[in-house]
Protein backbone atom coordinates (compact mmCIF):
# COMPACT_ATOMS: atom_id res chain seq x y z
CA UNK A 1 0.00 0.00 0.00
CA UNK A 2 2.80 2.51 0.87
CA UNK A 3 4.20 1.68 -2.61
CA UNK A 4 1.21 2.77 -4.46
CA UNK A 5 0.83 5.61 -2.23
CA UNK A 6 4.47 6.63 -3.05
CA UNK A 7 3.78 6.45 -6.76
CA UNK A 8 0.71 8.77 -6.76
CA UNK A 9 2.83 10.98 -4.42
CA UNK A 10 0.93 10.74 -1.26
CA UNK A 11 3.15 10.70 2.09
CA UNK A 12 5.20 13.45 3.98
CA UNK A 13 5.42 15.44 0.43
CA UNK A 14 1.88 16.81 1.03
CA UNK A 15 2.85 18.89 4.42
CA UNK A 16 2.41 16.60 7.21
CA UNK A 17 4.72 18.54 9.48
CA UNK A 18 2.59 20.18 11.20
CA UNK A 19 0.21 17.54 11.73
CA UNK A 20 2.29 15.53 13.21
CA UNK A 21 3.51 17.87 15.21
CA UNK A 22 0.70 18.92 16.92
CA UNK A 23 -0.84 15.11 16.97
CA UNK A 24 2.26 14.15 19.19
CA UNK A 25 1.32 17.35 21.68
CA UNK A 26 -2.15 16.67 21.78
CA UNK A 27 -1.59 12.78 22.36
CA UNK A 28 0.71 13.80 25.44
CA UNK A 29 -0.97 16.03 26.77
CA UNK A 30 -4.40 13.91 26.45
CA UNK A 31 -2.18 11.13 28.66
CA UNK A 32 -0.79 13.86 30.85
CA UNK A 33 -3.71 15.20 31.81
CA UNK A 34 -5.61 12.20 32.54
CA UNK A 35 -2.90 10.67 34.55
CA UNK A 36 -2.38 14.16 36.61
CA UNK A 37 -5.97 14.28 37.02
CA UNK A 38 -6.53 10.68 38.53
CA UNK A 39 -3.36 11.74 41.08
CA UNK A 40 -4.75 15.30 42.09
CA UNK A 41 -7.78 13.54 42.96
CA UNK A 42 -6.60 10.45 45.20
CA UNK A 43 -3.44 13.40 46.57
CA UNK A 44 -6.84 15.65 47.60
CA UNK A 45 -8.72 12.65 48.75
CA UNK A 46 -5.52 11.31 50.80
CA UNK A 47 -4.59 14.48 52.36
CA UNK A 48 -8.57 15.38 53.38
CA UNK A 49 -8.55 12.03 55.21
CA UNK A 50 -4.94 13.08 56.82
CA UNK A 51 -6.78 16.07 58.95
CA UNK A 52 -5.87 19.98 58.63
CA UNK A 53 -1.89 19.67 58.67
CA UNK A 54 -2.07 17.50 55.69
CA UNK A 55 -4.52 19.52 53.58
CA UNK A 56 -2.55 22.75 54.79
CA UNK A 57 0.52 21.48 53.14
CA UNK A 58 -1.12 19.89 50.29
CA UNK A 59 -0.12 21.79 46.88
CA UNK A 60 -2.93 22.00 45.16
CA UNK A 61 -2.08 25.30 43.18
CA UNK A 62 0.52 23.53 41.16
CA UNK A 63 -1.47 20.63 39.71
CA UNK A 64 -4.45 22.69 38.93
CA UNK A 65 -2.55 25.01 36.87
CA UNK A 66 -1.07 22.00 34.96
CA UNK A 67 -3.91 20.35 34.62
CA UNK A 68 -5.65 23.84 33.22
CA UNK A 69 -2.74 24.19 30.87
CA UNK A 70 -2.75 20.59 29.60
CA UNK A 71 -6.64 20.90 28.90
CA UNK A 72 -5.41 23.95 26.58
CA UNK A 73 -2.76 22.54 25.33
CA UNK A 74 -4.82 18.99 23.72
CA UNK A 75 -7.61 21.03 22.71
CA UNK A 76 -5.75 23.28 20.62
CA UNK A 77 -3.16 20.74 19.57
CA UNK A 78 -6.05 18.72 18.76
CA UNK A 79 -7.71 21.36 16.77
CA UNK A 80 -4.42 22.48 15.03
CA UNK A 81 -3.80 18.91 13.66
CA UNK A 82 -7.11 18.68 12.56
CA UNK A 83 -6.99 21.58 10.66
CA UNK A 84 -3.48 20.93 8.84
CA UNK A 85 -4.24 17.54 8.58
CA UNK A 86 -7.90 18.58 6.76
CA UNK A 87 -5.97 20.94 4.85
CA UNK A 88 -3.12 18.70 3.71
CA UNK A 89 -5.62 15.83 2.96
CA UNK A 90 -7.91 18.03 1.05
CA UNK A 91 -4.81 20.39 -1.18
CA UNK A 92 -3.36 16.69 -1.87
CA UNK A 93 -6.65 14.95 -3.00
CA UNK A 94 -7.19 18.02 -5.50
CA UNK A 95 -4.21 17.63 -6.99
CA UNK A 96 -4.50 13.97 -7.23
CA UNK A 97 -7.66 13.92 -9.15
CA UNK A 98 -6.70 16.91 -11.64
CA UNK A 99 -3.54 14.82 -12.39
CA UNK A 100 -5.38 11.61 -13.03
CA UNK A 101 -8.04 13.24 -14.70
CA UNK A 102 -5.40 14.89 -17.11
CA UNK A 103 -3.88 11.34 -17.61
CA UNK A 104 -6.93 9.48 -18.12
CA UNK A 105 -7.87 12.32 -20.24
CA UNK A 106 -4.85 12.17 -22.63
CA UNK A 107 -4.51 8.35 -22.39
CA UNK A 108 -3.81 6.28 -25.57
CA UNK A 109 -7.53 5.05 -26.25
CA UNK A 110 -5.56 2.06 -27.99
CA UNK A 111 -4.01 0.93 -24.49
CA UNK A 112 -5.86 2.70 -21.61
CA UNK A 113 -8.48 0.84 -19.40
CA UNK A 114 -11.90 0.62 -20.87
CA UNK A 115 -13.80 2.31 -17.87
CA UNK A 116 -17.39 3.43 -18.65
CA UNK A 117 -17.57 6.70 -17.67
CA UNK A 118 -19.28 5.76 -14.17
CA UNK A 119 -16.69 3.23 -12.85
CA UNK A 120 -14.14 6.38 -14.06
CA UNK A 121 -16.09 8.75 -11.79
CA UNK A 122 -15.97 6.26 -8.92
CA UNK A 123 -12.49 5.98 -8.74
CA UNK A 124 -11.87 9.81 -9.23
CA UNK A 125 -14.34 10.64 -6.39
CA UNK A 126 -15.22 7.51 -4.48
CA UNK A 127 -11.70 5.77 -4.34
CA UNK A 128 -9.98 9.02 -4.00
CA UNK A 129 -11.79 10.15 -0.48
CA UNK A 130 -11.19 7.14 0.96
CA UNK A 131 -7.94 7.44 0.15
CA UNK A 132 -8.02 10.92 1.92
CA UNK A 133 -7.90 8.86 5.24
CA UNK A 134 -4.43 7.78 4.23
CA UNK A 135 -3.34 11.15 4.68
CA UNK A 136 -5.68 12.21 8.08
CA UNK A 137 -4.35 9.10 9.83
CA UNK A 138 -0.45 9.32 9.07
CA UNK A 139 -0.11 12.22 11.58
CA UNK A 140 -2.69 10.47 13.62
CA UNK A 141 -0.99 7.09 14.12
CA UNK A 142 2.93 9.22 15.39
CA UNK A 143 0.69 10.65 17.87
CA UNK A 144 -0.41 7.19 19.24
CA UNK A 145 2.91 6.32 19.48
CA UNK A 146 3.87 9.32 21.43
CA UNK A 147 0.50 9.00 23.48
CA UNK A 148 1.81 4.94 24.23
CA UNK A 149 5.32 6.56 25.41
CA UNK A 150 4.06 9.24 27.85
CA UNK A 151 1.94 7.00 29.31
CA UNK A 152 4.74 4.50 29.68
CA UNK A 153 6.48 7.30 31.06
CA UNK A 154 3.68 7.59 34.02
CA UNK A 155 3.28 4.49 35.14
CA UNK A 156 6.74 3.87 35.67
CA UNK A 157 6.16 6.24 38.14
CA UNK A 158 4.14 3.19 40.48
CA UNK A 159 6.54 0.78 39.60
CA UNK A 160 8.28 -1.27 36.77
CA UNK A 161 6.00 -3.99 36.88
CA UNK A 162 2.72 -1.98 35.88
CA UNK A 163 4.97 0.03 33.16
CA UNK A 164 6.56 -3.91 31.94
CA UNK A 165 2.31 -4.87 32.33
CA UNK A 166 1.13 -2.31 30.21
CA UNK A 167 3.83 -2.49 27.29
CA UNK A 168 2.94 -6.15 27.31
CA UNK A 169 -0.49 -6.08 27.20
CA UNK A 170 -0.55 -3.13 24.90
CA UNK A 171 1.03 -4.89 22.23
CA UNK A 172 -0.52 -7.81 22.46
CA UNK A 173 -4.14 -5.86 21.95
CA UNK A 174 -2.69 -3.60 19.05
CA UNK A 175 -1.29 -6.87 17.09
CA UNK A 176 -4.53 -9.13 17.69
CA UNK A 177 -6.98 -5.65 17.63
CA UNK A 178 -5.17 -4.92 13.72
CA UNK A 179 -5.66 -8.31 12.33
CA UNK A 180 -9.05 -8.49 13.27
CA UNK A 181 -9.79 -5.18 11.87
CA UNK A 182 -7.95 -6.33 8.58
CA UNK A 183 -10.33 -9.29 8.83
CA UNK A 184 -13.46 -8.13 9.45
CA UNK A 185 -13.17 -5.17 6.14
CA UNK A 186 -11.32 -6.73 3.68
CA UNK A 187 -13.86 -8.56 2.06
CA UNK A 188 -16.56 -5.69 2.94
CA UNK A 189 -14.54 -3.04 1.28
CA UNK A 190 -13.88 -4.66 -1.85
CA UNK A 191 -17.41 -5.68 -1.86
CA UNK A 192 -18.58 -1.72 -1.33
CA UNK A 193 -16.12 -0.36 -3.97
CA UNK A 194 -17.23 -2.73 -6.84
CA UNK A 195 -21.07 -2.17 -5.78
CA UNK A 196 -20.43 1.53 -6.00
CA UNK A 197 -18.57 1.45 -9.36
CA UNK A 198 -21.92 -0.90 -10.74
CA UNK A 199 -24.45 1.71 -9.11
CA UNK A 200 -22.75 4.75 -10.70
CA UNK A 201 -22.39 3.31 -14.24
CA UNK A 202 -26.32 2.09 -14.17
CA UNK A 203 -26.90 5.82 -13.00
CA UNK A 204 -24.70 7.23 -15.78
CA UNK A 205 -26.35 4.26 -18.42
CA UNK A 206 -29.97 5.30 -17.07
CA UNK A 207 -29.47 9.20 -17.08
CA UNK A 208 -28.58 9.27 -21.00
CA UNK A 209 -31.59 7.40 -21.64
CA UNK A 210 -34.23 9.33 -19.56
CA UNK A 211 -36.29 10.83 -22.36
CA UNK A 212 -37.00 6.65 -23.19
CA UNK A 213 -37.52 5.88 -19.91
CA UNK A 214 -40.33 8.49 -19.65
CA UNK A 215 -41.27 8.27 -23.06
CA UNK A 216 -42.59 4.33 -22.26
CA UNK A 217 -42.66 4.20 -19.03
CA UNK A 218 -40.31 2.58 -17.44
CA UNK A 219 -39.48 3.76 -14.41
CA UNK A 220 -40.56 0.75 -12.17
CA UNK A 221 -38.47 -1.23 -14.22
CA UNK A 222 -35.08 1.01 -14.17
CA UNK A 223 -36.42 1.09 -10.28
CA UNK A 224 -36.13 -2.52 -10.04
CA UNK A 225 -32.85 -3.06 -12.38
CA UNK A 226 -31.22 -0.63 -9.37
CA UNK A 227 -32.79 -2.42 -6.69
CA UNK A 228 -30.06 -5.11 -6.68
CA UNK A 229 -26.76 -3.05 -7.07
CA UNK A 230 -28.34 -1.11 -4.44
CA UNK A 231 -29.19 -3.78 -2.21
CA UNK A 232 -25.65 -4.85 -2.38
CA UNK A 233 -23.95 -1.88 -1.87
CA UNK A 234 -26.35 -1.26 1.33
CA UNK A 235 -25.35 -4.65 2.27
CA UNK A 236 -21.47 -4.16 1.97
CA UNK A 237 -21.59 -0.71 3.78
CA UNK A 238 -23.79 -2.23 6.87
CA UNK A 239 -20.89 -5.22 7.20
CA UNK A 240 -18.67 -2.37 7.27
CA UNK A 241 -20.38 -0.44 9.81
CA UNK A 242 -21.11 -3.47 11.81
CA UNK A 243 -17.57 -4.90 11.98
CA UNK A 244 -16.28 -1.08 13.08
CA UNK A 245 -19.05 -1.15 15.69
CA UNK A 246 -17.75 -4.62 17.01
CA UNK A 247 -14.32 -3.45 16.98
CA UNK A 248 -15.01 -0.06 19.07
CA UNK A 249 -16.48 -2.10 21.71
CA UNK A 250 -13.67 -4.79 22.12
CA UNK A 251 -11.42 -1.56 22.06
CA UNK A 252 -12.96 -0.04 25.48
CA UNK A 253 -13.47 -3.29 26.94
CA UNK A 254 -9.38 -3.67 26.35
CA UNK A 255 -8.95 0.09 27.97
CA UNK A 256 -11.14 -0.54 30.82
CA UNK A 257 -9.41 -4.15 31.40
CA UNK A 258 -5.67 -2.46 30.62
CA UNK A 259 -6.76 0.18 33.26
CA UNK A 260 -7.80 -2.16 35.65
CA UNK A 261 -4.75 -4.82 35.37
CA UNK A 262 -2.11 -1.91 35.76
CA UNK A 263 -4.28 -0.90 38.75
CA UNK A 264 -3.76 -3.93 40.44
CA UNK A 265 -0.11 -4.30 40.27
CA UNK A 266 0.82 -0.74 40.92
CA UNK A 267 3.17 -0.07 43.60
CA UNK A 268 4.77 2.84 45.43
CA UNK A 269 1.20 4.43 47.23
CA UNK A 270 -2.42 4.72 45.80
CA UNK A 271 -2.18 8.83 44.53
CA UNK A 272 0.57 6.98 42.04
CA UNK A 273 -1.31 3.74 41.51
CA UNK A 274 -4.46 5.76 40.59
CA UNK A 275 -1.85 7.60 38.17
CA UNK A 276 -0.54 4.94 36.60
CA UNK A 277 -4.28 3.56 36.13
CA UNK A 278 -5.76 6.76 34.34
CA UNK A 279 -2.58 6.98 32.01
CA UNK A 280 -2.71 3.16 30.97
CA UNK A 281 -6.47 3.81 30.22
CA UNK A 282 -5.85 7.09 28.24
CA UNK A 283 -2.52 5.78 26.39
CA UNK A 284 -4.63 2.99 25.55
CA UNK A 285 -6.84 4.80 23.67
CA UNK A 286 -4.18 6.53 22.17
CA UNK A 287 -2.96 2.97 20.56
CA UNK A 288 -6.01 2.27 19.63
CA UNK A 289 -5.94 4.53 17.06
CA UNK A 290 -3.51 1.87 15.44
CA UNK A 291 -6.38 -0.39 15.33
CA UNK A 292 -9.02 1.93 14.25
CA UNK A 293 -6.21 2.73 11.79
CA UNK A 294 -6.63 -1.07 10.64
CA UNK A 295 -10.30 -1.27 10.18
CA UNK A 296 -10.04 1.21 7.74
CA UNK A 297 -7.16 -0.02 5.62
CA UNK A 298 -9.27 -2.40 3.27
CA UNK A 299 -11.15 0.64 2.60
CA UNK A 300 -7.73 2.87 1.84
CA UNK A 301 -6.00 -0.07 0.11
CA UNK A 302 -8.93 -1.15 -2.22
CA UNK A 303 -9.22 2.87 -3.11
CA UNK A 304 -5.21 2.54 -3.87
CA UNK A 305 -5.10 -0.28 -6.05
CA UNK A 306 -8.28 1.14 -8.30
CA UNK A 307 -6.61 4.50 -8.29
CA UNK A 308 -3.21 3.10 -8.55
CA UNK A 309 -4.22 1.84 -11.89
CA UNK A 310 -5.13 5.00 -13.49
CA UNK A 311 -1.77 6.34 -12.20
CA UNK A 312 0.00 3.22 -14.22
CA UNK A 313 -1.27 4.55 -17.18
CA UNK A 314 2.27 6.21 -19.52
CA UNK A 315 1.67 9.74 -19.84
CA UNK A 316 0.85 10.72 -23.61
CA UNK A 317 2.49 13.92 -24.78
CA UNK A 318 0.37 16.74 -26.28
CA UNK A 319 -0.23 16.52 -30.00
CA UNK A 320 2.18 19.53 -31.60
CA UNK A 321 0.33 22.14 -33.32
CA UNK A 322 0.91 22.53 -36.72
CA UNK A 323 2.13 19.11 -37.42
CA UNK A 324 3.34 18.57 -40.99
CA UNK A 325 0.93 16.89 -43.35
CA UNK A 326 1.91 12.65 -43.65
CA UNK A 327 1.04 10.73 -46.34
CA UNK A 328 -1.45 8.30 -45.66
CA UNK A 329 -1.57 4.45 -47.46
CA UNK A 330 -5.33 2.76 -46.53
CA UNK A 331 -4.81 -0.90 -48.01
CA UNK A 332 -3.44 -0.02 -51.71
CA UNK A 333 -4.70 3.27 -52.07
CA UNK A 334 -2.08 6.24 -51.49
CA UNK A 335 -3.51 9.70 -50.32
CA UNK A 336 -0.76 12.82 -50.73
CA UNK A 337 -1.44 15.46 -47.32
CA UNK A 338 -4.77 17.35 -49.22
CA UNK A 339 -6.61 14.33 -50.75
CA UNK A 340 -9.99 13.64 -50.33
CA UNK A 341 -11.42 10.40 -50.20
CA UNK A 342 -15.33 9.13 -49.54
CA UNK A 343 -15.41 5.65 -47.53
CA UNK A 344 -18.23 3.26 -48.73
CA UNK A 345 -20.01 -0.19 -48.27
CA UNK A 346 -23.24 -1.17 -45.80
CA UNK A 347 -23.84 -1.33 -42.85
CA UNK A 348 -21.43 -3.27 -40.66
CA UNK A 349 -18.67 -3.22 -43.07
CA UNK A 350 -16.18 -1.26 -40.63
CA UNK A 351 -16.31 2.02 -42.57
CA UNK A 352 -16.76 3.68 -38.89
CA UNK A 353 -14.23 1.16 -37.48
CA UNK A 354 -11.53 2.67 -40.08
CA UNK A 355 -12.13 6.38 -39.09
CA UNK A 356 -12.07 5.80 -35.70
CA UNK A 357 -8.71 3.37 -36.06
CA UNK A 358 -7.24 6.53 -38.18
CA UNK A 359 -8.10 8.74 -35.24
CA UNK A 360 -6.23 6.38 -32.66
CA UNK A 361 -9.31 5.13 -30.61
CA UNK A 362 -9.30 2.10 -31.11
CA UNK A 363 -6.89 -0.42 -32.18
CA UNK A 364 -7.73 -2.63 -35.41
CA UNK A 365 -6.06 -5.34 -37.58
CA UNK A 366 -6.68 -2.70 -40.53
CA UNK A 367 -3.94 -1.82 -43.33
CA UNK A 368 -3.46 1.85 -42.16
CA UNK A 369 -0.39 3.51 -42.38
CA UNK A 370 0.31 7.08 -41.30
CA UNK A 371 3.62 8.22 -43.56
CA UNK A 372 6.04 5.08 -43.02
CA UNK A 373 4.59 4.02 -39.98
CA UNK A 374 1.32 1.11 -39.64
CA UNK A 375 -1.54 3.40 -37.52
CA UNK A 376 -1.24 0.35 -35.09
CA UNK A 377 2.35 1.12 -34.40
CA UNK A 378 1.97 5.11 -34.46
CA UNK A 379 2.24 7.36 -31.10
CA UNK A 380 -1.17 8.54 -30.53
CA UNK A 381 0.40 11.90 -30.23
CA UNK A 382 1.05 11.81 -33.75
CA UNK A 383 -2.47 10.41 -34.67
CA UNK A 384 -3.58 13.08 -32.50
CA UNK A 385 -1.37 15.73 -34.30
CA UNK A 386 -2.89 14.32 -37.61
CA UNK A 387 -6.54 13.84 -38.15
CA UNK A 388 -9.38 15.91 -36.44
CA UNK A 389 -12.05 13.52 -35.77
CA UNK A 390 -16.31 14.53 -36.51
CA UNK A 391 -17.91 11.44 -34.83
CA UNK A 392 -20.79 9.73 -36.12
CA UNK A 393 -22.21 10.58 -32.47
CA UNK A 394 -21.55 14.08 -31.52
CA UNK A 395 -20.21 14.25 -27.92
CA UNK A 396 -20.53 17.26 -26.43
CA UNK A 397 -20.06 18.58 -22.50
CA UNK A 398 -22.01 20.57 -20.35
CA UNK A 399 -21.04 23.87 -20.71
CA UNK A 400 -21.25 26.71 -22.84
CA UNK A 401 -21.18 26.36 -27.01
CA UNK A 402 -17.93 28.45 -26.23
CA UNK A 403 -16.46 25.46 -24.19
CA UNK A 404 -17.17 23.00 -26.21
CA UNK A 405 -15.10 24.66 -29.33
CA UNK A 406 -12.66 25.68 -27.20
CA UNK A 407 -11.86 21.59 -26.52
CA UNK A 408 -10.20 22.25 -30.25
CA UNK A 409 -7.26 23.32 -29.56
CA UNK A 410 -5.61 25.97 -26.96
CA UNK A 411 -5.86 29.81 -27.38
CA UNK A 412 -8.71 29.55 -30.10
CA UNK A 413 -10.48 33.24 -29.72
CA UNK A 414 -13.91 34.06 -30.51
CA UNK A 415 -13.60 34.92 -34.34
CA UNK A 416 -12.27 31.75 -34.90
CA UNK A 417 -15.42 30.08 -33.54
CA UNK A 418 -17.30 32.02 -35.44
CA UNK A 419 -15.85 31.61 -38.47
CA UNK A 420 -15.87 27.67 -38.14
CA UNK A 421 -19.53 28.03 -37.18
CA UNK A 422 -20.29 30.04 -40.26
CA UNK A 423 -19.02 27.16 -42.19
CA UNK A 424 -20.98 24.23 -40.27
CA UNK A 425 -24.41 26.56 -41.04
CA UNK A 426 -24.50 27.61 -37.60
CA UNK A 427 -23.56 30.83 -36.69
CA UNK A 428 -26.91 32.12 -37.64
CA UNK A 429 -28.44 29.90 -35.00
CA UNK A 430 -25.95 30.26 -32.28
CA UNK A 431 -26.51 33.90 -32.34
CA UNK A 432 -30.15 34.02 -31.84
CA UNK A 433 -29.38 31.99 -28.09
CA UNK A 434 -29.27 33.68 -25.26
CA UNK A 435 -25.80 34.36 -24.65
CA UNK A 436 -24.29 33.50 -28.45
CA UNK A 437 -21.30 31.16 -27.81
CA UNK A 438 -21.82 31.45 -23.77
CA UNK A 439 -25.15 29.78 -24.31
CA UNK A 440 -25.23 27.19 -21.79
CA UNK A 441 -25.74 23.60 -23.23
CA UNK A 442 -26.37 20.38 -21.26
CA UNK A 443 -24.28 17.08 -21.19
CA UNK A 444 -25.49 15.64 -24.54
CA UNK A 445 -26.41 18.97 -26.66
CA UNK A 446 -29.14 20.02 -24.26
CA UNK A 447 -31.75 21.49 -26.69
CA UNK A 448 -29.95 21.51 -29.64
CA UNK A 449 -31.42 18.88 -32.20
CA UNK A 450 -29.61 16.19 -33.63
CA UNK A 451 -27.98 18.20 -36.75
CA UNK A 452 -27.04 21.31 -34.95
CA UNK A 453 -24.63 19.02 -32.61
CA UNK A 454 -23.50 16.90 -35.35
CA UNK A 455 -22.54 20.53 -36.90
CA UNK A 456 -21.23 21.74 -33.58
CA UNK A 457 -18.78 19.00 -33.46
CA UNK A 458 -18.02 18.92 -36.94
CA UNK A 459 -17.21 23.15 -36.24
CA UNK A 460 -14.47 21.56 -33.09
CA UNK A 461 -13.12 19.40 -35.80
CA UNK A 462 -12.39 22.44 -37.89
CA UNK A 463 -10.71 24.54 -34.87
CA UNK A 464 -8.46 21.82 -34.63
CA UNK A 465 -6.39 23.02 -37.85
CA UNK A 466 -5.14 19.20 -38.35
CA UNK A 467 -3.75 18.31 -41.59
CA UNK A 468 -6.49 15.97 -41.98
CA UNK A 469 -10.16 16.32 -41.53
CA UNK A 470 -12.41 12.62 -40.66
CA UNK A 471 -15.72 13.00 -40.76
CA UNK A 472 -18.75 10.57 -40.47
CA UNK A 473 -21.51 11.38 -41.71
CA UNK A 474 -21.50 14.77 -41.00
CA UNK A 475 -24.80 15.96 -43.14
CA UNK A 476 -27.13 13.40 -41.55
CA UNK A 477 -29.81 14.49 -40.03
CA UNK A 478 -30.11 17.98 -42.40
CA UNK A 479 -32.79 18.91 -44.78
CA UNK A 480 -31.21 19.09 -48.80
CA UNK A 481 -30.93 22.89 -48.45
CA UNK A 482 -29.26 23.18 -45.29
CA UNK A 483 -26.62 19.89 -46.59
CA UNK A 484 -26.14 21.47 -49.80
CA UNK A 485 -25.05 25.21 -48.34
CA UNK A 486 -23.06 22.74 -45.71
CA UNK A 487 -20.96 20.80 -48.43
CA UNK A 488 -20.59 23.85 -50.47
CA UNK A 489 -19.09 26.23 -47.57
CA UNK A 490 -16.75 22.95 -46.45
CA UNK A 491 -15.38 22.02 -50.10
CA UNK A 492 -14.10 26.07 -50.07
CA UNK A 493 -12.93 25.34 -46.51
CA UNK A 494 -10.79 22.16 -47.11
CA UNK A 495 -9.61 24.32 -50.63
CA UNK A 496 -8.40 27.28 -48.64
CA UNK A 497 -6.40 25.51 -45.68
CA UNK A 498 -5.57 22.51 -48.15
CA UNK A 499 -6.76 20.32 -45.63
CA UNK A 500 -7.24 16.44 -46.52
CA UNK A 501 -10.81 14.87 -45.91
CA UNK A 502 -11.56 10.98 -44.70
CA UNK A 503 -15.27 10.84 -45.19
CA UNK A 504 -18.26 8.29 -44.59
CA UNK A 505 -21.03 9.06 -45.61
CA UNK A 506 -24.01 7.13 -47.11
CA UNK A 507 -25.43 11.05 -48.65
CA UNK A 508 -24.46 11.57 -52.44
CA UNK A 509 -24.58 15.40 -50.95
CA UNK A 510 -21.38 15.28 -49.19
CA UNK A 511 -19.64 12.49 -51.60
CA UNK A 512 -19.51 15.06 -54.40
CA UNK A 513 -16.29 16.40 -52.09
CA UNK A 514 -14.32 13.46 -52.78
CA UNK A 515 -12.70 12.32 -56.32
CA UNK A 516 -11.61 9.23 -55.11
CA UNK A 517 -13.79 6.36 -53.45
CA UNK A 518 -13.19 2.82 -51.36
CA UNK A 519 -15.55 0.74 -51.06
CA UNK A 520 -15.65 -2.23 -47.50
CA UNK A 521 -17.01 -4.96 -48.05
CA UNK A 522 -18.27 -6.80 -44.33
CA UNK A 523 -15.71 -9.16 -43.37
CA UNK A 524 -16.97 -12.69 -42.31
Amino acid sequence: MDRIAAKLGIGRRVGLGWPLLLSGIAAAASVALLGISGWFLTGSAIAGAGGLAAVTAFNYLLPSAAIRALAIARTAARYGERLTSHSAALTAMAGLRTRLFGTLAAADPRSAPDLASGEASTRLIDDIEAIEDLVVRRSALPGALVGGVVATGCIALSGWRAAAAFVVLAGIGLVVGAALARRVSAGAARAAAQARGRVRDRYVELAAARPEIIAYGLADRVEAALAEDLAALDAARRSLARGEAALNGLVALWSALLAVVILLVAENGPALAALAALAAFAGSEALAIRVRSALREAVVGEGLARVGALAAIAPQPAPEPGAAALQLRIGDMELEPGARIVITGDSGSGKTTLVETLAGLRSAPLPLSVGATPVAQAEASTLAAQFALAPQSAQLIAGTIGDNLRLARPGVDAGAMWAALDVVRLADRVRTMPGGLDCPIREGGGTLSGGEQKRLSLARALLANRPWLVADEPSEGLDPATEAELVARLDVWLTQTGTGLILVSHRPAPRALCPQSLALTPQP
